[in-house]
This record gives C-alpha cells, sequence and structure tokens, in this order.
C-alpha cells in the first residue's frame, strides 16, 4: 500500500489504467469525495480519457424548492450539514452539465431527488442489492474507492465500517481478475469521525494499493430524524404486533419504520398502555388469531436478533433497549446448542444436562477439541485412553456433568446480535457508534450484502439463524390484488431503487415461519386532494403479486398468503380509507374478480383519519412526533408542521396566484413572533413578504393542536 497526496493518487489512477476507467464507490455515505472530486475534475480536462462512476445513493444537501422552504431550510441545513463536501459529478448531473466522457450509473437514487433529469433516469440500473457486485464484475470495473475507519488499537487493520456491503463481495473476483493480468486499483482514505467496525469490516490494510495521506475531517453525511405522523404510528403500532419473541427483524428505512421502533420500545417498557391502545383501535377482536399464530402482544423474553442490511438509530435503539438481544453463532454446531438453551446470551454454559444432551459429539478427541476450540472447556484438558486427563493428572470419565470439570468449563464467544451491510443515519447514530464499549460493537456485525440479503451460502447456518424472521418494509402504492410499488412511478421515472426489498421479500417466502410485511399509508393528500394508495391497478410493480404476503395500513392488517383473488381483494378493502372503498369494489366488479352482489361488512365502513385523531388524543404518549429523538428546535418542529400541511394543500410554487383574499381570521403576529423571525417575516415589506407571512400563520395555526 502506498501513502501519497491527493493529486498523487489521481495521477497513480490515471498512469496505471490504461483506457476507460470504470471506478466503484459506495451506496451512501462511505464515499470518498475529496478523492472522487479530484479524479473526476482531472477527467473533464481530458475528454480523450471515460470515466463511468458506478454507485448508489449519491448524497447531497435537501434542495428546497418553494421560497419558503427555502427561508425554513438555509439555517438548519447550515447547522446539520456544515462542511460537508458536496459530490461535483452529482452537482453536474442536476444542471445537466455532465461531461460526454464522463457517465454516472446508479442503482439506487436519493430518494425523489432525480425524477426530472433525464440523464440520470436513462442510466438508473434497475438490480436488487444482492447483485450489484455481480453486475460491477460483469462491467470490468477497475477502480474502487472508499471511506475507511482506522484506530490505534489495531495497526495494520483498516474498518470498512459503514460500507462493507458491496466491496467484501467484490474484493474475491477482483484479486482473481488481478492476478489474470488487468490493472485494478483500490483507493481508501481514513475520515476521523466514520465508527470503527468489527469482524467481517475490518481488512488488512494491504487490501488497498493507495492510501490518501490526509485523514478527512469534512462533516459526515447525515439523515436527520423526519417526525412520525398519526399515520406512520398507526402502521408502526399494527405491524409491530406481528413480531414474534425470539425470532428476526429486519426494518427499511422511514417514518414508518421509526413508527414500528417506537411501537416495539412501548411493547416492551409501556404495555399495558399498549395494549389498550391495541384494544381501542378493536386490533385484538379483528386480528387477534392471525397475531397469535404470527406475533404477539406481550414484552419480549427472549428477544430479537436483527439481519437487516441497513443498520440504523432505531436498531440502535432497540439494541439499547434490550429488544434486539437474541444472539447468533458463526458455528453451526454452536448455533444449534444456544438454539435448545444450552448457552446463554453471554456464550456461557445455560445447563450442563442440556450439553451433555446436545453435544454434536461425544467426549472423544474430536469433541473435546470442538468444545475446546469454541472457549467451552480450559485447553489443558487432554483425552486419554477414553478418559479425560485433568491438569493434576487426575483421570474422570468422559461426561461433560462431572463435577471435577466445573473449574474448567469457560464460555464461548458471544454471538452476534446485529448483521447488516451498510449504516446512514443522523450525526447522534454516528456519535453512539463511536463510544459504545468495546463488547458491544463485537455484538454488531457489519458484513457483506450477500450474507445480509440472501439464503444462499451459509444455507443451514442461516436457517437456523433466521427463525421467526419477519421483513419490513415500506412501499407507497399497493394494488388490490396484492402488488407492491416501492421504487418507481406509473410512467417509469425511479423514485429510489429497489435496494434489497425484493430481497427480503424472496427470503420471507423461502425461509419456514418467515413472513414479508409491507407497510403503507392508506391515503394521500396533495394540492388539497385525498387520493387512496390502495389501487385497482398500477403501471409498474416492485413486488409482483405472486409473492404478496401481508400489507399493513394504518386501518389494519391484510393476510394475503395463500388466498384467492376475491379473497385478497377483500381483505385490502377492509384495511383501504373508506372514502375510496365504493370506487375499489366497482373496479373490481368490473374486471368480473368481485362477485356483482358484493357487499363490504360495516364493521369495515369506519376507517377515517378522525378516529385516530380521536386515538391520539387518549393515548398521546404512544404518538410521540420524533420517538427517536430530533435535530430540530422547538420553532422548526411548528414550522416543518405547518410547513408540511401547506404543501399538502397548496403548490407552494404558486401560492401567489391564490390572492389574499383566500387568508383570513388568522392569529396575531406577536402571538408566533419567533417563528416569524426565524422565517424571516416578522416585519414583512412588500406584498409577496405579507402573503408569506399569512400563509405561514394559516400553517401553525392549523397544526397548532398536533404540536
Amino acid at each position: 500500500m502506498i501513502r501519497c497526496p491527493l493529486e498523487q493518487a489521481v495521477d497513480q489512477v490515471l498512469e496505471r489504467i490504461d483506457g476507460p476507467i470504470r471506478l466503484g464507490i459506495p451506496l451512501g455515505l462511505g464515499k470518498p469525495n475529496r478523492f472522487v472530486n479530484a479524479l473526476y475534475r482531472r477527467i473533464k480536462a481530458l475528454p480523450e480519457r471515460q470515466l463511468t462512476i458506478y454507485t448508489g445513493l449519491s448524497l447531497a444537501k435537501p434542495q428546497p424548492g418553494s421560497e419558503l422552504e427555502q427561508r425554513f431550510s438555509g439555517p438548519f441545513l447550515r447547522r446539520v450539514y456544515g462542511d460537508y463536501l458536496e459530490l461535483d459529478y452529482l452537482s453536474d448531473l442536476r444542471c445537466g452539465e455532465l461531461p460526454a466522457n464522463v457517465q454516472v450509473e446508479e442503482f439506487y437514487l436519493q430518494p425523489a431527488s432525480q425524477l426530472d433529469n433525464p440523464l440520470a433516469q436513462q442510466h438508473y440500473v434497475s438490480l436488487n442489492y444482492s447483485q450489484v457486485a455481480r453486475d460491477l464484475q460483469r462491467k470490468g470495473i477497475n477502480l474502487v474507492a472508499q471511506l475507511v475507519a482506522s484506530r490505534a488499537e489495531t495497526p495494520g487493520l483498516f474498518s470498512l465500517s459503514c460500507n462493507p456491503d458491496i466491496t467484501l463481495d467484490l474484493l474475491p473476483g477482483l484479486r482473481q481478475r488481478r492476478a489474470a493480468g488487468e490493472s485494478i486499483l483500490l483507493v481508501a482514505q481514513v475520515h476521523a469521525d466514520l465508527p470503527y467496525m468489527l469482524g467481517p469490516a475490518e481488512v488488512e490494510a494491504d487490501t488497498f494499493d493507495l492510501m490518501l495521506e490526509k485523514v478527512e475531517r469534512s462533516r459526515l453525511f447525515s439523515t436527520p430524524n423526519m417526525p412520525v405522523s398519526l399515520q406512520d404510528h398507526a402502521i408502526g403500532l399494527l405491524a409491530s404486533t406481528l413480531v414474534r419473541d425470539g425470532g428476526t427483524l429486519q426494518v427499511g428505512i422511514g417514518a414508518m419504520a421509526d413508527g414500528l421502533t417506537a411501537a416495539l420500545l412501548a411493547r416492551q417498557a409501556d404495555n399495558p398502555g399498549y395494549r389498550a391502545l391495541l384494544e381501542a383501535m378493536g386490533v385484538p377482536q379483528r386480528w387477534g388469531g392471525l397475531i397469535d399464530r404470527e406475533g404477539g402482544l406481550a414484552p419480549f423474553a427472549s428477544g430479537l436478533y436483527a439481519n437487516s442490511e441497513m443498520f440504523m438509530l432505531g436498531l440502535l435503539v432497540l439494541l439499547e433497549a434490550g429488544i434486539v438481544r437474541r444472539p447468533v453463532h458463526d458455528d453451526i454446531e454452536l448455533q444449534r446448542l444456544a438454539d435448545a438453551g444450552v448457552l446463554d446470551g453471554d456464550g456461557a454454559i445455560a445447563s450442563l444436562d442440556a450439553l451433555a444432551e446436545q453435544l454434536p459429539r461425544g467426549l472423544d478427541t474430536e469433541g473435546l477439541a470442538w468444545l475446546q476450540r469454541r472457549g467451552l472447556l480450559d485447553e489443558c484438558i487432554r483425552f486419554e485412553e477414553g478418559r479425560l486427563r485433568l491438569p493434576d493428572c487426575h483421570s474422570i470419565a468422559c461426561d461433560i456433568r462431572h463435577p471435577a470439570l466445573q473449574p474448567y468449563l469457560g464460555r464461548a464467544e458471544a454471538g452476534v446480535l446485529v448483521h447488516s451491510g451498510f449504516f446512514l443515519g443522523p450525526q447522534v447514530f454516528y456519535e453512539r457508534l463511536r463510544t459504545l464499549r468495546e463488547e458491544q460493537r463485537r455484538r454488531i456485525s457489519m458484513t457483506a450484502i450477500s450474507f445480509v440479503n440472501r439464503l444462499h451460502g451459509d444455507e443451514e447456518l442461516k436457517r437456523l439463524q433466521r427463525r421467526d424472521a419477519r421483513f419490513v418494509n415500506s412501499c407507497f402504492t399497493v394494488t388490490l390484488l396484492g402488488a407492491g410499488v416501492a421504487d418507481q412511478l406509473e410512467d417509469g421515472r425511479v423514485l429510489s431503487g429497489v435496494g434489497g426489498q425484493y430481497d427480503f421479500v424472496a427470503q420471507a417466502h423461502e425461509l419456514e415461519g418467515a413472513r414479508s410485511i409491507l407497510m403503507l399509508r392508506s391515503w394521500r393528500e396533495s394540492g388539497g386532494e385525498a387520493s387512496s394508495n390502495i389501487v385497482w391497478d398500477y403501471g409498474h410493480t416492485t413486488i409482483p403479486r405472486h409473492l404478496r404476503d401481508i400489507v399493513v395500513t394504518e386501518y389494519g392488517i391484510a393476510d394475503l398468503r395463500g388466498k384467492n383473488d376475491a379473497e385478497v381483494i377483500e381483505a385490502m378493502l377492509r384495511i383501504a380509507d373508506s372514502r375510496f372503498q365504493d370506487g375499489l369494489i366497482a373496479e373490481a366488479q368490473l374486471a368480473g374478480k368481485l362477485p356483482e352482489d358484493f357487499v363490504l361488512d360495516p364493521v369495515w365502513r369506519q376507517n377515517t383519519p378522525w378516529r385516530l385523531v380521536a386515538l391520539r388524543g387518549e393515548y398521546p404518549q404512544l404518538f410521540v412526533e420524533y420517538p427517536l429523538g430530533c435535530d430540530f428546535t422547538p420553532v422548526e418542529q411548528d414550522l416543518l408542521r405547518a410547513l408540511r400541511w401547506l404543501k399538502s394543500k397548496l403548490k407552494l410554487g404558486e401560492i401567489l396566484d391564490l390572492g389574499m383574499a383566500a387568508l383570513f381570521d388568522l392569529p396575531d403576529p406577536a402571538a408566533y413572533a419567533e417563528h416569524l423571525e426565524r422565517m424571516g417575516l416578522l416585519a414583512p415589506t412588500g406584498l409577496r413578504e405579507q402573503l408569506y407571512q399569512k400563509l405561514v400563520l394559516a400553517g401553525l395555526k392549523a397544526t397548532a393542536a398536533s404540536g
């Protein structure tokens, strides 16, 4: 490994790679932006050289749309993102200024950031997360660059930290191609604030050819916690009832996932309140049988194991709360002992009788060696002539329960509580990871995405580890026949990407006892008009209907697995917003998928937002707006709530067309002086600012009750 300055590293790349440069950089946080920018600038000045960048989730600070959003976002973005170094290629891509000799291919876009960018849409690559490394090898990737973490305690090692996901899957193939004579370079830069993660994420320093001399100290990109709405909390509460104690949890990204985390915390810490709210929602009466079979309402006695492609703040909170505490082991026989209750959560022997019954082999030479290798028995014990020889030269029978063996019993290495491929989150999340105690750090295994997202490879072990798995993801539309949409609009424009959603849905159908749960807001509002997110059909599918399983909305649970089409339609109608049920019924009947005399039971006709608002008033402690913490000040929380309300009612880019007459009966500006000061609207000048002030006051008034 050569340590060199930034520009010298770029020189090395240009000299040692002859022809097109095919650069792979990690999804999300692990991009070495400074190196990527330097290489990109150099290539821009060399039109004869070609550069293709393969990546996912190129991160940029949010781009506020309207002037009101800009007024709100400016101070917040400066405070939260500080000196975060933006990606030059992403800025040029957004402006349509990417040079002809540079191409950017992403398999996952920053959500909704490139909807109106034809170049980004044309070069999006639709892939399951688990397929990315395979396709990069086929494309001939010849340069990999990534941020890493280092620490003084482990000289000669680096941690891939936030992004071992694809890199670990790439390395074997890159080594083979290099051995066959291809020119391939791996470049790393240490970031001072990246948490040092252990296990598979640790790699030898000579994994990399070039290491930038300067340690990166610009701020890590963060994703602030956003508010969890009433809808999201209700969805999370219902989904939480399907999580089985002692099982496995995977959870996706976003506010609905935060709602699920909050509900699981309530199930553990406030079980009476949790049950009372579910009772008031009618959950046990309507889905009690399903919950008894698949989940539960009791606190977690055994705890969960997390196997989730993204390690996020919510999972760390569940781990800290003792909900994620079921360890898994990398040895199949040790895993079987743990499953049989032989080992406790720290790897100690819980029952010698159970160990004697469950030993994978007797206490012969091999059995003794296995116990010693796994730390369960002192290495000073020897096997001689069919008996065990102790250090004091006494010979005893080969029985693990023999009293003379008690002083020599040990414990296995504590198992892993979380397997994950990448992480991303708010700054407080990174800080908590940096300050983990060593024993806590070892319980989190950042590893290859092929391990997390697929069953192939170590399948027998994975099946033991991933018992009673609940793969919980979100989507924005579901058809009446059970197909899910999470990544792409009907006209073909990509919002984000498939990521690992399909991988986990497929696993749910392959693992015994597993279920896929899609969380869905049943309706949305835009421009003052409400519409259903449950539709008859849609022009795109992320999860095909033959993989339909469980769908959860704020109104209930639809168990679709194994049901015929008419049964699926009825189950979906039961969790749809009642304002849209009649129209959906008519469409299904027109297609011949429901009988002409079909009648939806009146008990399912009460699915209205106002019913949920009343429940929030009764159980406010279970509907906290920011259950995982918040980067917004109290004033900013009020303003964000107001602006989101306005956006749902109006098109902020066209507010001047509304006219002043549309706003009346507003609060006295003095009552919200701090809010208006924050927006630069305390003393408005001109008609435009006066209208903006009135809009903000209207939003603050409308949302005051939910603050």
